[in-house]
């Protein structure tokens, strides 16, 4: 079947791994069920998979992608839930210590066909097309997660947003706007700032640049880079909400003092249940949201989508059709 699979890593040239063409049919572990894919996305998972972070080489080939939407064989379409929990786990499947996401162990979604446990489908609702319902399952439940679960703060509230063009981020921007949020955003590209502002951004500014007022909850993907100014954007007994740290994990300056005197609270966030990707699914059909693409185009040019990715040239997701 056609796919893109890790063939190689490279931390340098990531892309050289790549390889875009036929693989033969995955073995399914025994009751697991198939999605033929109809839609899948692209996220930064994938190219760290190409950079040898998080992927063993002794996995490979390894056929990438978290994201998909497809039918099953009866016909019911569905969302792929990414997250696979060890078969006797219950409850929050982010908590299970063994967990992993598709395509660190199991082949993942960037194929004609994807084998899940069977409770790793969710309902797609017939007013959701394939394109937007593949942009959920990871950084739309990403982002649900950090503002609904983690960030304590109530539709009104006011939060930053830090960068303005990923998928994580433009989700944010969208769902914050759409609940009623006050969403702040700060990035390096002026193009996308102005984008954010058309998904619902009250605020947009550079890198650092002081807020107009103090917010009550940070939404912090980049990390050293964006840290400190992350601490001092905060209200007294704010939130920073942590799912990534594309910029590195030690900042200069670790902000301890200011933390504990402005009584902050520091929370990780990873992905989400199957249960908040199931909510997610109703609350943007709910509110009409359109969840932000990029680029339409088909799995077989997928390595002009990683290129993309690679070169920061994204506002949104990269969603491929198979």
């Amino acid at each position: 079947m056609l796919a893109a699979y890790a063939a190689a890593q490279s931390a340098d040239d990531p892309l050289s791994g790549l390889v875009v063409g036929e693989i033969p049919l995955p073995s399914a572990p025994e009751g697991w069920i198939r999605v033929r894919i109809t839609t899948a996305a692209l996220n930064h998972h994938d190219v760290w998979s190409l950079r040898g972070v998080g992927l063993p080489a002794d996995r490979l080939p390894m056929i990438l992608g978290c994201d998909a939407a497809g039918m099953l064989d009866d016909g019911t379409e569905v969302l792929v839930y990414p997250v696979i929990a060890s078969p006797d786990w219950f409850g929050d499947e982010t908590m299970d210590p063994n967990r992993s996401l598709l395509s660190e162990i199991h082949p993942g979604t960037l194929a004609e066909e994807v084998w899940v446990p069977a409770r790793n489908v969710v309902p797609k609702p017939a007013a959701l097309s394939f394109e937007h319902a593949t942009c959920l399952p990871s950084a739309w439940l990403t982002a649900y997660r950090m503002l609904l679960t983690n960030s304590g703060v109530q539709p009104g509230g006011t939060i930053l947003v830090q960068g303005a063009g990923g998928g994580v981020a433009t989700a944010l921007i969208q769902l914050g706007a759409a609940m009623g949020y006050q969403v702040f955003v700060t990035s390096r590209d002026e193009e996308k700032a102005r984008r954010a502002e058309q998904l619902g951004a009250c605020w947009t500014g550079g890198d650092g640049e002081r807020l107009p007022r103090r917010v009550d909850a940070v939404m912090e993907t980049v990390g050293a880079a964006t840290w400190s100014h992350s601490v001092k954007s905060l209200n007294p007994g704010g939130t920073i909400v942590i799912s990534g740290a594309t910029s590195g994990d030690a900042p200069a300056k670790a902000e301890l003092t200011r933390i504990l005197f402005k009584q902050l609270r520091v929370i990780g966030s990873t992905m989400g249940t199957r249960d908040e990707l199931q909510r997610l699914t109703h609350l943007v059909t709910d509110l009409g949201i359109t969840p932000q693409i990029d680029r339409i185009m088909p799995l077989a040019e997928a390595a002009d989508g990683f290129a993309a990715m690679l070169q920061g040239d994204v506002v949104g997701k990269i969603v491929f059709t198979v």
